[in-house]
């Protein structure tokens, strides 16, 4: 299959070209209009697949519901928003229930499945700070733990790619070495860590924050905090929820501006509510969430905010059309970014040869038109 536009995204920048696509892989990428197409897109804009390294769920589903079937409807599902991979996220829960949770991804992953790659999980929780804890559970918050992760892992069967943790609880720093010598991406989050401890924790190997701004502590000029920590480690990742709820378009662009066009990653913590209308509520974790006519999820209770229902194509059109967000940190934030901090960015991310067929055709409002999951078009 060949298929072409006069703006695919290749080298950072929008250039006419033609893909072709076999066995899952892109085969060949040819000048515009050299070969006869399968499918010629015009004007549309070809990007790289969308990765979605923090999400929960959607479609009614949650991961820590450790159902097969609400997982595949899941992967299925969001294709349509452009995500051709994702880490199916965890929260904070009892040792039974996160062990059924992060099974289940496993017994999905090896029987099989179809639509968006599953690249593993992502373990949100149980090791958070109380004081940050957000709309996650306070009584199955706990401390760092080495041979308790370890179980988790075990039950995972290796699938834990990502973890978010309170790194000023974990005692030398245990956990946080432990993950980053076995492959596992630590993240800081649902923290209470001064901007000083944020640094020893990044000395330590951590490499990324979770949902910078939110659950985290603030920055002021004489205590920088973890938001002062994101802003400066310039080579720390950091994940941010692009709805324009979570934080204001100036807050985006200030995040953006800072970070650069290499470590920004746009998430979209949805929820198992996203696909459903306003007012809907749902039980998330032992507690019950509504969502608000601006698309995001609140406790009921509390009122507080638990999450989203952003999809990553709306997010992308947030950050460039009203954040004011160069186009290239924005693509890259959805794309190459999260490729990068996962360690798959040798097959993920990007639009060259030899990559995995992931792309996903947008038109001028930012809806998508196609999806591409290792060349099998989706719509």
């Amino acid at each position: 299959m060949i298929i072409q536009s006069k703006k695919v995204w290749i080298a950072d920048q929008f250039t006419p070209a033609q893909l072709e696509l076999e066995d899952g892989i892109i085969k060949e990428i040819y000048p515009y209009n050299e070969k006869e197409v399968t499918k010629d897109y015009g004007d549309l804009r070809i990007l790289p697949g969308f990765i979605d390294i923090h999400c929960h769920g959607a479609y009614g589903f949650d991961t820590n519901d450790a159902n097969p079937e609400g997982l595949r409807k899941w992967a299925k599902g969001i294709v349509d928003e452009g995500v051709t991979s994702f880490l199916a996220t965890t929260l904070t829960q009892s040792e039974e229930v996160l062990t059924n949770a992060v099974s289940n991804v496993a017994k999905v992953v090896e029987e099989g499945y179809e639509g968006a790659e599953i690249l593993g999980i992502h373990f949100e929780g149980p090791y958070l700070n109380k004081a940050h804890k957000g709309a996650q559970p306070e009584e199955y918050c706990v401390k760092p733990n080495i041979e308790q992760f370890k179980r988790y892992q075990k039950a995972a069967h290796g699938l834990i790619k990502y973890i978010t943790m309170a790194v000023e609880n974990d005692e030398d720093y245990a956990l946080t070495k432990y993950c980053s010598q076995n492959n596992v991406v630590v993240s800081i989050g649902h923290s209470n860590a001064t901007y000083e401890q944020a640094v020893q924790a990044y000395a330590h190997g951590a490499r990324s924050m979770t949902h910078v701004y939110n659950a985290m502590t603030p920055f002021t000029h004489r205590a920088n905090g973890l938001v002062g920590g994101a802003l400066r480690i310039r080579n720390m990742y950091g994940e941010i929820i692009c709805d324009g709820n979570h934080s204001t378009l100036a807050a985006l662009n200030n995040f953006f501006t800072s970070k650069g066009p290499d470590y920004s990653i746009m998430i979209t913590d949805s929820l198992m509510c996203k696909g459903f209308p306003v007012g809907t509520k749902f039980d998330f974790g032992g507690q019950e969430v509504v969502i608000y006519p601006d698309g995001s999820a609140h406790l009921v209770e509390a009122g507080n905010l638990a999450g989203s229902t952003l999809n990553v194509n709306k997010g992308l059109k947030i950050l460039i059309e009203d954040a004011l967000v160069p186009v290239n940190y924005a693509i890259n934030a959805c794309t190459s970014n999260p490729a990068r901090c996962l360690h798959v960015d040798d097959r993920k991310g990007t639009i060259g040869v030899g990559y995995d067929a992931d792309l996903v055709v947008l038109d001028r409002d930012y809806e998508v038109v196609q999806t591409y999951c290792k060349g099998i078009g989706q719509k």
